[in-house]
């Protein structure tokens, strides 16, 4: 087996150099027939999906492979060679078929444990076995991935996070509310008309979004995006489409911005993110911390007390919300001397009313004086610690435009977080949010799992690898036997065919004793990794004729093909 990807994802390139990379199902075609004809390349397939191109292909040669390889994807994809190399990764053998399973259990999505990814390793099977570029290793080695994939959803949770990355942005909008339920009513806008745009278009439609607007520097793509949305059969949803010069009037008018362009710089600044919100906006209420402070303070008095009240050595007027005025920060720079008079008047009938909006009390906070005060009683002051006053944030209105940017470099200008009335949720928004999802036990067991079918996989395709040397090591043996029993019957012309019966069955079963224990052990020996040079070594041992293995392989191949083009299961 020698196995090679060249390839391009979301983790290796920008989304403006993925989009520019993406093949349409004819140039997949085109690239499928001239890998094969390369001279490195006997088999070849291509999975191309909106966040990856990789082109797999069973090479005699790496170094030559790689350069073939690479140029191909340049030719096809129409990014030149310099400016794509920079972004190609390269996986070879065992780390090539790892990749592949990681793929497929959604390991190497963009949102982990996402499924979508096990129909697009289906459809470019089927497109290889359609364009007879795919050979036992990669219909074995696509098969073998749609089962791993399989049993990783099917044997641990890791489909809890399996959405498409639109699913999942959206829910992450959502906060909670089901998307379907979110999206009612609501207008979109959608920046764009690629394969991630298209997604999230459908995706919305799908959802039962009452409206899509769909803007893209071609109108061509946008006005066929327009066409498949509308003619759905699955969604009753009316869509539009308009120039990139409408997009500042239709961010007054949308709930939604799903944005994912190749644009190098933003498509949507936070000027205009905060123009498309202006007047829609519920003026939040402006807090007066100095009012706040001070009546906190009042009532944070003993009864009877001003807040000035002798015994308290703190200026209970300057105490800023959030604080406790028997706390570490209320202490800090008191001699010895005031923190006990500040400690009695805590101990007297002092309740501090910052304590319940923080979750503390009285006594945690009698803990920190304690530890204080024996600071003090060694030092004789406690230490000045300056740190930021916390401040009570006044409330947020509640957003009237979600943007989710799913473009990498960025599409929103990530200022937009700041603006009332506006919830935006980014690639780097997304992947903090994965990573928080309760699933790191379910992705260690994925990974255990592409671990042990990867060792199974390679073991298989070594022992497969000997199997024609073997059966050709045995053919010869019997030819062997054939051309002495001729030799014997030219000797004893008499031999009546009991005994001539007897003689050959006998000869026969003395080869296959000695031939026994060897080739069941080299079969053992060849599953284990390194394995491959033991054919190598029968065929030398033995002096076997090389086109009679391979003669044997093409006949292997020959019967297995039809059930091999049946396709994945």
């Amino acid at each position: 087996m020698s196995l090679l990807v060249v390839g391009l994802s979301h983790r290796s390139a920008p989304v403006s150099v993925l989009e520019r990379a993406s093949l349409s199902v004819e140039a997949q075609t085109k690239l499928l027939q001239d890998t094969v004809a390369a001279e490195p390349a006997s088999e070849g397939a291509v999975l191309a999906t909106c966040n990856r191109v990789e082109l797999y292909a069973d090479v005699d040669k790496f170094h030559a492979g790689v350069a073939e390889l690479s140029t191909l994807l340049a030719q096809h994809s129409g990014v030149g060679l310099e400016e794509l190399t920079p972004y190609l990764y390269v996986h070879y053998e065992d780390r090539a078929v790892h990749h592949l399973f990681s793929v497929a259990c959604g390991l190497d999505s963009m949102v982990v444990g996402e499924g979508q990814i096990l129909g697009q390793i289906k459809d470019s099977l089927a497109r290889a076995q359609e364009t007879h570029t795919a050979g036992r290793l990669l219909n074995d080695l696509f098969q073998q991935a749609l089962r791993v994939g399989k049993r990783a959803h099917s044997e641990t949770g890791i489909d809890r996070a399996g959405q498409s990355l639109v699913t999942f942005g959206l829910e992450q909008l959502a906060l909670g509310t089901p998307v379907e339920s979110w999206t009612r009513g609501k207008k979109a806008l959608v920046i764009g008309a690629g394969s991630m745009s298209s997604l999230s278009a459908a995706t919305l439609a799908r959802a039962g979004i009452a409206e899509v607007v769909v803007a893209n520097r071609t109108p061509d793509r946008a006005e066929r995006l327009v066409r498949i949305l509308s003619e759905g059969d699955d969604t009753h949803v009316t869509a539009r489409a308009v120039p990139m010069t409408s997009v500042p009037f239709e961010l007054t008018r949308a709930d939604v911005v799903v944005s994912c362009t190749g644009a190098t710089g933003l498509v949507l600044t936070a000027d205009m993110i905060a123009a498309g919100v202006e007047g829609r906006v519920d003026e939040a209420p402006v807090v007066d911390l100095d009012a706040v402070a001070e009546e906190d303070a009042r009532e944070s008095a003993p009864a009877g007390q001003s807040p000035a009240e002798d015994g308290c050595p703190v200026d209970l007027p300057t105490v800023r919300p959030g604080f406790s005025v028997m706390g570490e920060a209320a202490v800090a720079g008191m001699d010895a001397a005031t923190l006990e008079q500040h400690g009695a008047w805590a101990a007297g009938s002092a309740v501090d009313r910052r304590d319940a909006a923080r979750g503390t009390g009285p006594e945690a906070d009698a803990e920190v004086i304690g530890a204080l005060a024996a600071t003090a009683s060694a030092i004789g002051r406690i230490p000045e610690r300056r740190r930021p006053e916390q401040v009570d944030a006044p409330p947020r209105p509640q957003p009237v435009l979600f943007l989710l940017d799913l473009a990498m470099p960025r599409d929103v200008d990530a200022a937009a977080h700041r603006l009332p009335g506006v919830r935006l949720v980014d690639i780097e928004s997304l992947a903090e949010a994965s990573a928080d999802a309760p699933m790191a036990a379910d992705v260690d067991q994925v990974r255990r799992i592409v671990s042990d079918e990867v060792a199974a996989f390679g073991a298989a395709q070594r022992a497969a690898h000997i199997t024609p040397t073997v059966v050709a090591l045995r053919t010869m043996a019997a030819d062997v036997v054939a051309g002495e029993m001729a030799r014997l019957e030219g000797r004893l012309p008499g031999l009546d065919d009991k005994h001539r019966a007897e003689i050959t069955q006998t000869v026969r079963r003395v080869v296959d004793k000695l031939l026994h224990a060897p080739t069941v052990r080299v079969k053992q020996l060849a599953a284990e990794p390194g394995g491959a040079g033991y054919a190598d070594a029968l065929r030398t041992l033995f002096d076997l004729d090389p086109e009679t293995v391979a003669s044997v392989s093409r006949a292997e191949e020959s019967t297995e093909k039809n059930a091999e083009n049946r396709g994945p299961g």
